[in-house]
C-alpha cells in the first residue's frame, strides 16, 4: 500500500501542478481578451472574469499540491486533506471521478491508516 500512496501523492501534486497551469492561462486569455475592446466597462468584466475564474482554479489547485507533498513525506495531516480533496474530486466527472475513488480506496485502507498515522 506504500507504494499506491506515492502514487496518490505524484497524481495530487500532478492535477494541482494543470490547475495552477490552467488558471494562469485562463487569468491571462481574459486579460488578452480585455485588451482587445475599445469599451472600458467589457475591458473590466473580463479582467474581473479572469481574476474570479483564473483565480479560483490557483486557489483550489494549491491544496492538492500541498497534500501530495504530505503523502510522500509520510505526513499524518495529509491523508484527510487528500480525503477530503477526493471526495470533492468525486463530482468532476471522468478525471476527477476516478482520482476520488482511488483516493478513497488507498486512504480508506487499513495499512494506509496504519502507514500515515502519527509515530
Amino acid at each position: 500500500m506504500k507504494k499506491h500512496i506515492e502514487i496518490l501523492g505524484w497524481l495530487y501534486i500532478v492535477f494541482g501542478a494543470l490547475g495552477l497551469f490552467m488558471g494562469l492561462a485562463f487569468f491571462l486569455f481574459f486579460a488578452g481578451l480585455a485588451l482587445l475592446p475599445d469599451d472600458a466597462a467589457g475591458a473590466g468584466v473580463l479582467l474581473i472574469i479572469g481574476w474570479g475564474i483564473g483565480g479560483l482554479m490557483i486557489l483550489t489547485s494549491v491544496p492538492g499540491i500541498i497534500g501530495g507533498i504530505g503523502l510522500l513525506k509520510g505526513k499524518s495531516w495529509s491523508r484527510i486533506l487528500v480525503l477530503i480533496l477526493g471526495v470533492l474530486n468525486l463530482i468532476e466527472i471522468p478525471f476527477g471521478t476516478i482520482l476520488g475513488i482511488y483516493t478513497l480506496w488507498v486512504l480508506l485502507n487499513e495499512e494506509s491508516k496504519h502507514l500515515l498515522s502519527p509515530a
